[in-house]
């Protein structure tokens, strides 16, 4: 879902409050083309979560996932940068397309750009690689 899409949906035309958060403006959009491309190249529903997360982590990320509109198509990659935690969640059929092992070599690479203290470049690379990995829908 792109941030207005996001916005629609809460019935306000108003942008949120984007500068609170980890990301610049430009970030955010670099993110949310990375979203859309992922979904139209791959026919699954890729999100991002980043902020805090509660232990169990693994836990509060699949409840997240189980939120959103289509669970089983869905992989939502959630990070919270302060605990540095990160989970790569996939529904039933999205697993098909893109497995754990597939998953895991995305966050490594991931990972790799955090402790680089690039967050934004870093959720781009894995939403690409996640893609790449699912292939076409």
């Amino acid at each position: 879902m792109t941030v207005g899409e996001k916005q629609a949906e809460a019935g306000t035309d108003t942008p949120p409050d984007v500068l609170d958060g980890p990301f610049s403006t430009r970030q955010l959009l670099r993110i949310d083309e990375a979203l859309r491309l992922a979904d139209r190249t791959t026919g699954l529903v890729f999100s991002v979560f980043v902020g805090g997360l509660d232990e169990p982590i693994r836990e509060h990320a699949e409840r997240l996932h189980r939120q959103l509109a289509e669970p089983d198509r869905s992989v939502l990659i959630a990070v919270s940068p302060n605990q540095r935690q990160l989970e790569i969640v996939t529904g039933r059929y999205a697993r098909k397309r893109v497995p754990d092992t597939y998953a895991k070599i995305a966050a490594l690479s991931m990972v790799a750009s955090f402790g680089g203290g690039d967050l934004a470049g870093g959720v781009i690379q894995g939403l690409d690689q996640l893609s790449r990995y699912a292939g076409k829908g």
